[in-house]
C-alpha cells in the first residue's frame, strides 16, 4: 500500500536499508512513470526524488505483497528490464536498469517478503550470501522484545573456588550496580534494540552469553550499520575487566560504561530507554461560566518559606528642616533681629573684598595757598568746611545742602586778597 510522505523521520532513522538504486515507477493512477530512487528498508519500499534526500516521498508496504514477475513488454531502452509487483491495494510496475538489477531487486524482495533466499534466480555466490544476511536480520528485526523491563531484578551467577564442596555457584545480585542503559536482552535483541532506537543512544549493557559476565553492544554508521560487542568479566577480588588486548579494569560497572565514553571522545552514548519528563506543572482546568476545559501550567517560582522571617518595619527617620533663604541686605533692622534668623547649618559667607585707594592725581597733591582739598581731591574756596563722616550709618537721613555764599562775602575776599598781592610786589620792588 502506498503511503504518503511522513515527516519529522530522518533517513538515517528508517529500519536497515538492505538494497538501494534508481527505479522508474508507474501505477494506474500515474500517466507517465517516474524515475526515483528505492530503498529497501525492513519489508518496505522507499521512494526519493534523489539519492541525498532525507525525506521519502512515497513508501510502499511489502506486507500487502501477492506476487512479482516479469514484464515482458517492450521499452524504449534496449538494457531496461520491466517488473509487476502485486500488490492486495494495487498493482505497480517497477523498470530497473538492466537484467542484472532486475534479478538483484527480486532476489531482495523475495528474500525480505518469505523470509527465505529464492532458488530459481540466476543469482552470483556473492549476492546468494547477501540474501542470507538480509534474512537473518530481518528475522530478528521482526522478532517481539523481551516484556522484561530494563530494570528486572538481575541476579548473575559467578563460579566460586573457596566454596564449599556441597556449594557449586555464589549468586551475586547487581540490581544496584546496574547503569541506566542495562538491558536484559541477548546479542541479537541487543542490535535490534540499538537499530530501533538509534536517535536515544548506541551504547547498551546486556547480560553476558554464559551468564557470568556482562557485555557491551554498540552500533555505528560507516556505509551501513556496524556493531561492536565487548565482554565485561568480574573480578573475584571485586571489579570488572573490560577484556581487550589490554584488559582495562573497572570498579563499578558504571565506571565501564564511562570508560568507553571517554575512550571514544564522547561518540559512543548510553542507550536509556526512558520516557521524557515534564519540565513544567500543566494541569487542565475547567471554566466555571463557559464549560471549556483549557490547559494551563502552574507558576513553578517556590513560594515564601516557612522559616522566612517578616520584614522588619523601617522606623521613620526625622526630616531635616530647611531655612528658607533670606534676602540679601547689607544692613539689619534692630527690630527684626527676632525674626531673621541665621542658619547654622548654612556655608560661610563669602569673604570681604578689601577696597583699594583711590589713586591721586598729580595736580592733586600740590594744594594753593588760602584753598583746601576735598576727600575726594577737589579744591574747595577758603573758609568752606569739609565734613568728613567714619562711616555711612552717621549720615543724616535727609541730606542738607551746603549754604551758598553772598555776593558781597565773595567781592570783599577778592579785594582783600588783591590788596595782599599788590603789598608783595611793592616789597619786592623796594
Amino acid at each position: 500500500m502506498a503511503t504518503p510522505r511522513r515527516a519529522g523521520r530522518p533517513k538515517s532513522l528508517l529500519p536497515t536499508c538492505y538494497h538501494e538504486g534508481f527505479l522508474e515507477k508507474r501505477t494506474a493512477k500515474d500517466k507517465a512513470a517516474q524515475k526515483l530512487w528505492t530503498s529497501l528498508c525492513g519489508n518496505s519500499l522507499f521512494f526519493y526524488n534523489n539519492s541525498k534526500d532525507n525525506d521519502y516521498v512515497e513508501k510502499l508496504e511489502l506486507s500487502d505483497f501477492v506476487s512479482l514477475i516479469d514484464d515482458s513488454s517492450q521499452d524504449r531502452s534496449l538494457e531496461a528490464a520491466r517488473l509487476q509487483l502485486h500488490l492486495k491495494s494495487g498493482d505497480v510496475h517497477l523498470t530497473a536498469p538492466s537484467l542484472e538489477a532486475r534479478e538483484l531487486w527480486k532476489g531482495f524482495i523475495f528474500a525480505v517478503v518469505e523470509l527465505a533466499v529464492p532458488t530459481s534466480l540466476n543469482l552470483l555466490p556473492g549476492q546468494i550470501h547477501m540474501l542470507r544476511e538480509v534474512v537473518e536480520k530481518e528475522k530478528l528485526r521482526r522478532k517481539p522484545l523481551p516484556s522484561t523491563p530494563a530494570t528486572a531484578h538481575a541476579t548473575i551467577t559467578v563460579p566460586s573456588t573457596s566454596a564449599p564442596a556441597g556449594l557449586h555457584n555464589v549468586y551475586v545480585t547487581t540490581l544496584s550496580e546496574m547503569p541506566a542503559c542495562y538491558q536484559l536482552v541477548s546479542r541479537a535483541e541487543a542490535e535490534l534494540v540499538l537499530e530501533r532506537y538509534q536517535e536515544k543512544g548506541n551504547l547498551l549493557l546486556r547480560p553476558g552469553r554464559d551468564g557470568s559476565s556482562f557485555a557491551v553492544s554498540t552500533r555505528q554508521d560507516l556505509n551501513g550499520p556496524v556493531y561492536r560487542h565487548y565482554r565485561v568479566t568480574r573480578r573475584h577480588k571485586g571489579g570488572f575487566d573490560i577484556a581487550v588486548e589490554n584488559p582495562i579494569q573497572c570498579e563499578t560497572l558504571h565506571d565501564v560504561i564511562s570508560c568507553l565514553v571517554e575512550k571514544t571522545g564522547g561518540t559512543l552514548k548510553p542507550l536509556i530507554l526512558e520516557g521524557a519528563y515534564e519540565e513544567n506543572i500543566i494541569f487542565v482546568e475547567k471554566n466555571r461560566e463557559s464549560g471549556e476545559k483549557s490547559v494551563i501550567c502552574a507558576n513553578s517560582c517556590p513560594g515564601p518559606s516557612a522559616s522566612s522571617s517578616p520584614p522588619v518595619p523601617e522606623t521613620p527617620k526625622p526630616e531635616k528642616t530647611v531655612s528658607s533663604p533670606q534676602p540679601e541686605n547689607d544692613y539689619i533692622s534692630p527690630f527684626d533681629v527676632d525674626v531673621y534668623k541665621v542658619d547654622r547649618g548654612a556655608g560661610p559667607p563669602p569673604p570681604v573684598q578689601p577696597r583699594v585707594p583711590v589713586r591721586t592725581l598729580p595736580h592733586q597733591t600740590v594744594v594753593p595757598e588760602g584753598l583746601t582739598m576735598s576727600p575726594g581731591g577737589a579744591l574747595l574756596p577758603p573758609g568752606r568746611q569739609i565734613l568728613r563722616r567714619n562711616s555711612m550709618s552717621e549720615m543724616p537721613n535727609t541730606r542738607t545742602r551746603c549754604p551758598q555764599p553772598d555776593a558781597d562775602t565773595i567781592s570783599k575776599d577778592l579785594a582783600e586778597e588783591l590788596k595782599q598781592k599788590l603789598k608783595r610786589r611793592q616789597v619786592t620792588v623796594d
